[in-house]
């Protein structure tokens, strides 16, 4: 209660944890050095020069900007090929243009981090979301592999449940709305070591969202066939205004590019007069931006945990994802926590966020996101779906220092 009530004493709380997360922070900094070398060394050996940031119109034929930037995208994502498009307009978008392009009628997505995030049981045509046009319209047929109990994959069951007509496994790397650990690129690549062996043509597909340089290596690194995301999380680097990729194998990656276009042109078209340096530019801040909002969810988590609250992950846990969960354990305290970050937000600092239907969720949701750019989850943000227990999830913080501000004015809510 004294601590809730006495500013000073709520900011040596913070500087007692700030000091003893240095270990946990340090950590980070390696991680981000190593992915750095990597992005670094991506842009100088495709020969990035300024005139790859202008922008073309119409078709967009021989756009250099757009070809190359890929070609940085997937050296830096440790993939022979990618796909770096401003016309993909979500994560979500990503993963379902990578699916229709990897999937016929009579295959089976077998899905082996147990459910999918919310937003593509639409996609698939589950849960009652038998949305024209999904996966299951066209006579895809589908399959789930629930996490053991302690969130690791189950190995045997994946096994077991390849078939014949097992065309593509999906891993989703990190966590969604579930209270679980997100998957290493180790435990990826354990996973796509039995696939390959079972039946060496299916294809694993990684939902690589919120996971993106937060460990040395990628999951392709380790033997994933595709990986997606969204250019507003990890890769942007809080600069690229939107798009999304796909990056793996180039025969995989060319039949989704036909998805993304029409088949016959693929990745041929797709002009942005914008212009692509803010594209360029983001990816090679990510690896810092990505260490900063890592750093802040080691903060957060710590600052929780020793307020009592259960906290996933922990804060001198492994990370796969920027994304920190905390049981709150009311709506009451989700709606003030949401209100916080909005409140300690530099745009639209005034809003109140209220919970809400949206497109894709089961339950209303509640989402606190005052950023540059629209939705953008590498910035502080904060999001829950309006159910019990009543997790919230806080996520991104382009600087350390404002995730420590946002607790400032968080904490003090918990009275």
């Amino acid at each position: 209660v004294e601590l809730l009530n006495n500013s000073q004493g709520l900011l040596r709380f913070l500087d007692d944890a700030e000091i003893t997360c240095a270990d946990a922070f340090r950590e980070r900094e390696r991680i981000e050095t190593a992915c750095f070398r990597r992005v670094l060394d991506a842009f100088r050996r495709n020969g990035v020069s300024s005139a790859d940031f202008s922008g073309s119109s119409g078709y967009g034929y021989n756009d250099r900007g757009r070809e190359n930037l890929e070609r940085v995208f997937a050296a830096a994502l440790e993939c022979p090929d990618a796909l770096v498009r401003p016309q993909i307009a979500s994560g979500t978008h990503a993963i379902a243009l990578s699916l229709f392009g990897l999937l016929n009628p009579g295959d089976t997505l077998l899905a082996v981090t147990g459910k999918p995030y919310d937003t593509l049981d639409g996609v698939i045509g589950i849960n009652g979301q038998a949305a024209y046009g999904s996966l299951d319209s066209i006579g895809v047929d589908y399959a789930q592999v629930e996490l053991l109990p302690n969130g690791e994959p189950d190995l045997p069951a994946i096994e077991r449940l390849i078939t014949s007509v097992t065309q593509v496994v999906h891993v989703q790397r990190s966590r969604g709305y579930a209270w679980r650990p997100s998957l290493t690129p180790e435990q990826i690549g354990a996973i796509a070591g039995i696939v390959h062996r079972v039946k060496p043509d299916a294809v694993v597909f990684v939902d690589n969202c919120y996971g993106e340089f937060t460990r040395e290596h990628e999951p392709s690194f380790y033997g994933a066939d595709v990986m997606a995301g969204s250019l507003i999380k990890n890769p942007g680097g809080g600069l690229a205004p939107t798009g999304g990729y796909v990056a793996g194998l180039r025969d995989l990656v060319e039949r989704i590019a036909a998805r993304l276009t029409c088949p016959g042109i693929g990745r041929e078209i797709g002009s942005y007069d914008a212009g692509y340096r803010s594209f360029y530019q983001g990816l090679f801040l990510a690896p810092h931006a990505v260490c900063q909002a890592s750093q802040a969810g080691i903060l957060t988590a710590k600052a929780f945990e020793a307020l009592g609250y259960e906290v996933n992950p922990r804060w001198n846990d492994p990370r796969g994802d920027i994304v920190q969960t905390v049981r709150l354990g009311s709506a009451d305290l989700v709606r003030k926590i949401c209100e916080a970050v909005q409140d300690s937000s530099p745009v639209d600092s005034f809003a109140r966020p209220i919970p809400d239907a949206m497109p894709g969720y089961a339950d209303p949701v509640i989402m606190a996101a005052g950023t540059f750019i629209g939705g953008a989850s590498l910035e502080l943000s904060a999001d829950a779906p309006m159910r019990a227990p009543y997790d919230v999830y806080i996520q991104g913080g382009l600087t350390r220092a404002h995730a420590r501000l946002m607790l400032e004015r968080a904490i003090p809510e918990l009275g």
